[in-house]
């Protein structure tokens, strides 16, 4: 309070007791903020349900459910390979029961993630050891067909070179933000699983000849969604260092 005595000194001298705030912003102002918030958390935090390696680690033990199942896929992968390779490789029996264990693993592909993330037991060995045993399995069964003369190797050398390509621009941005798995994606793995797994069986003829169809439709699906994919790492990387520099 002034010496003139009364609120009103303290008010006409520009003084007051109350703290300032932060300035008013004029609507058009908080609009545009809002937007630009929306806009980072649509590219940073949303996509995390659809990429495991984005997936923040939480405070679960490594010695969950999850885990295991992925730690099951890895040591089913020589199992698979023994089995592919007994007798010679060309033994029906054999090849069923290798299809049956390549049918196994590609099962707990499906469900380990889902159960991390659903029941909170996404952890860093989890996102370290999924993507590793996803390619073990896929490219023994790959490897091993080409060795045994049943898969031409330029599809192998195809799916492995999209495979590993992906998974390291994946890690390549992931501290810019995460890219979110497309429908695309999703269906050339289905596909690649499906037609993997009909190769392992006997060379039945009808089986065979939806192999190949199953398999093509699956490497043009992966040339496509990689081409993509690599388009889409390099703009979230260049709008991710834009943002930081302003």
């Amino acid at each position: 309070m002034s010496p003139g005595g009364g609120p009103e000194s303290d008010v006409a001298d520009g003084r007051s007791d109350k703290v300032a705030g932060p300035p008013r912003r004029e609507p058009g102002e908080r609009a545009a903020a809002l937007r630009e918030q929306a806009a980072h958390l649509s590219q940073t935090q949303l996509p995390l349900r659809d990429d495991p390696i984005g997936d923040p680690p939480g405070q679960a033990s490594a010695w969950n459910i999850a885990n295991a199942l992925t730690v099951f896929r890895l040591v089913l992968v020589p199992v698979f390979v023994v089995t592919l390779f007994a007798r010679g490789g060309h033994v029906d029996g054999w090849r069923v029961v290798a299809w049956a264990v390549y049918a196994v693993a590609c099962i707990t592909d499906t469900i380990d993630g889902d159960i991390a993330r659903k029941r909170g037991l996404v952890t860093e060995f989890g996102k370290l050891a999924d993507p590793i045993a996803d390619k073990a399995l896929v490219g023994a069964a790959l490897i091993g067909l080409s060795i045994l003369g049943d898969l031409p190797w330029w599809v192998t050398v195809v799916i492995l070179v999209r495979e590993v390509g992906v998974t390291l621009l994946r890690f390549w941005v992931i501290r810019h933000g995460v890219i979110p798995a497309s429908r695309g994606g999703k269906i050339k793995t289905l596909l690649q699983n499906v037609g993997i797994g009909l190769f392992v069986l006997p060379k039945w003829i009808f089986v065979h000849y939806v192999a190949w169809v199953v398999i093509l439709a699956a490497l043009v699906i992966a040339v496509a969604t990689g081409v993509d994919y690599v388009v889409r790492a390099v703009r979230l990387r260049r709008e991710s260092i834009a943002r930081t520099a302003r």
